[in-house]
């Protein structure tokens, strides 16, 4: 029995289209350094405790039960007293946040292999577009400000539709606007278990972006086992976005 014809593809934006832990990195060390010096240590000790998120804001926010903000305070006040500083009253924090989100948006970048990838699944007559665990209003001011705003009009968000990755209904809400059913449709994300995985679950064809030496500890570190059991479920891996178009390839309609 042959494959489904392929006719669209979902992808990931944060880590898979913009680098956006660098961003991200370069923002946070210098808001923080905006509070009190920080030696290198420092550095690697708000970068790796924002990112293990032990307290599991950020999943509160794509469960629903947090804003963006609100996550955002309360990972900043376990910074705070990491530090040895003083927790920031609400005037404070707004300083903060405003310094933060201004560096962040303006370190935004987009990966060398994106636009290509991008344009060749257009050329290939695919429908496109974005599900995401970020911010609407925040993932389209990041679509725009590193060019891709002209091919990735159809997105699906976290805040807008009201649940997030790994859940399948926002996979599905993404096939829904391109047009599409999941078993004809591509998800490639940077995330092994939400991205990937969670796009199997829902019924696409799951694509896990492992780019050389970006790969995350914490509670998104991927071990073999884990791997092993994500192929067998049936996750595709790639290493560049370069990669992508071998998978759709010999599975588009050519309409001949």
């Amino acid at each position: 029995m042959s494959a489904p014809t392929i006719r669209g593809v979902l992808f990931d934006v944060d880590d898979t289209l913009v680098d956006t832990a660098s961003a991200f990195s370069a923002a946070l060390t210098a808001a923080m350094a905006g509070l009190a010096p920080l030696s290198d240590e420092d550095a690697e000790r708000v970068l790796a405790t924002w990112r293990a998120d032990a307290g599991g804001h950020y999943r509160a926010f794509v469960a629903g039960e947090l804003t963006i903000v609100q996550q955002r305070r309360n990972r900043v006040d376990e910074l705070t007293q990491l530090l040895g500083l003083a927790t920031l009253d609400d005037d404070a924090f707004r300083v903060w946040d405003t310094d933060y989100q201004e560096r962040f948006a303006a370190a935004w970048a987009l990966f060398d292999d994106a636009r290509a990838c991008v344009e060749q699944a257009v050329d290939a007559g695919l429908a496109i577009g974005v599900v995401t665990n970020a911010p609407g209003e925040m993932q389209r001011a990041k679509i725009a400000a590193v060019g891709l705003s002209d091919l990735l009009t159809h997105l699906v968000a976290v805040d807008t539709f009201g649940v997030g990755k790994p859940d399948r209904t926002i996979f599905h809400e993404g096939c829904r606007l391109l047009g599409t059913v999941p078993e004809e449709t591509i998800y490639v994300g940077d995330e092994l278990d939400v991205d990937a995985g969670g796009a199997v679950e829902a019924g696409l064809a799951g694509v896990w972006l492992d780019r050389p030496g970006r790969r995350r500890g914490g509670p998104h570190a991927v071990t073999e086992e884990r791997l092993a059991t994500a192929r067998a479920a049936g996750v595709e891996v790639v290493t560049s976005l370069t990669e992508l178009p071998e998978l759709w390839q010999e599975r588009v309609d050519t309409g001949e």
